[in-house]
C-alpha cells in the first residue's frame, strides 16, 4: 500500500469484492485472501483480511495452523463452533464474538454444527507485537449493548476501554442503528473500515448498503443514520 498524503474516503461497493462459491462456502474478500490476490489492496492500515463468509449446515473449516495474527470473528446469524490445539472448545452466537491470537502458532477448526446458515464476518489484524505465545477468547453481548450506539469490543489502545485486549494499537466496534449514530471521532492520521453487515445506511452523506463498505484515511468523523448492522475497524500504518 503506497503512503497516503491527504484524507481518504473510499467506497466499495458489495459486488466489487472478490466472491467464490465453494458450495458449502460463499465467502466475499474485501482483501487478498488465498485465490484471491491483488498486490494493489493487501491491507488497510493494521487490517489485513475481512472475510464476510456464509457456511452451510453441517460444514466448515478443517483443522489449519496460523501464527502472528490477532483473528476476530464477529457472528451475525447461526452458531460457530471452535476447537484448537490449546483445548479449547467453544460456541459463538448472533452478535457474539471470537477472538485467537495467533501468536508463535496454533492450529483450530471452525465448524457449523447447526442446521441453519452460518453468517460471520472474520477479520485479521497484523499484530504490534510478534513471538507472543497463542490466545484464544469468545464473548456473548446482549443487543442493547449495540442498539443505537459503538460497542468497543476489542482494542489495543491504552486510551479504549474493551474487554479484549490485542497487541495492535487497533478498536474493533460494533453497532446496530435505527434512526441515528453518536458520531465516531478519529485521532489524526488513522485508517477506519467501516462494513455495512445489514440494512441500509448514510455515512457522511454516502448511501451504503448491505455488503458495501467505505475505508477511510485521516477523515477525523463519522456520522450515520439509516438502519442496519454495522462493523468498524479504527487502526495505524504499518510497515
Amino acid at each position: 500500500m503506497a503512503e497516503i498524503m491527504t484524507p481518504v474516503f473510499a467506497v466499495q461497493r458489495s459486488a466489487d469484492r472478490a466472491f467464490f462459491d465453494h458450495g458449502w462456502l460463499k465467502t466475499y474478500h474485501s482483501f487478498s485472501f488465498a485465490e484471491y490476490y491483488d498486490e494493489k489492496n493487501l491491507h488497510w492500515g493494521a487490517l489485513r483480511v475481512f472475510n464476510d463468509d456464509y457456511v452451510a449446515a453441517h460444514n466448515g473449516f478443517p483443522p489449519h495452523p496460523h501464527r502472528d495474527m490477532e483473528i476476530v470473528t464477529y457472528v451475525l446469524a447461526g452458531e460457530l463452533t471452535h476447537q484448537d490445539s490449546m483445548g479449547n472448545r467453544g460456541v459463538v452466537g448472533p452478535g457474539g464474538v471470537q477472538f485467537m491470537s495467533a501468536g508463535t502458532g496454533v492450529r483450530h477448526s471452525e465448524d457449523n454444527d447447526g442446521d441453519e446458515t452460518l453468517h460471520l464476518v472474520q477479520m485479521w489484524v497484523l499484530p504490534g507485537r510478534t513471538g507472543e505465545a497463542p490466545s484464544y477468547g469468545q464473548m456473548d453481548f446482549a443487543p442493547q449493548a449495540r442498539h443505537n450506539t459503538w460497542l468497543r469490543i476489542v482494542s489495543g489502545e491504552e486510551h479504549v476501554e474493551a474487554p479484549i485486549r490485542i497487541t495492535q494499537s487497533a478498536t474493533f466496534s460494533v453497532a446496530r442503528v435505527d434512526g441515528s449514530l453518536p458520531v465516531y471521532e478519529f485521532a489524526a492520521q488513522r485508517f477506519g473500515f467501516l462494513f455495512v453487515a445489514d440494512g441500509t445506511v448514510e455515512v457522511n452523506g454516502e448511501k451504503l448498503s448491505k455488503g458495501d463498505a467505505v475505508r477511510l484515511y485521516d477523515v477525523r468523523r463519522l456520522d450515520i443514520t439509516g438502519n442496519g448492522e454495522l462493523v468498524l475497524w479504527d487502526t495505524p500504518a504499518v510497515a
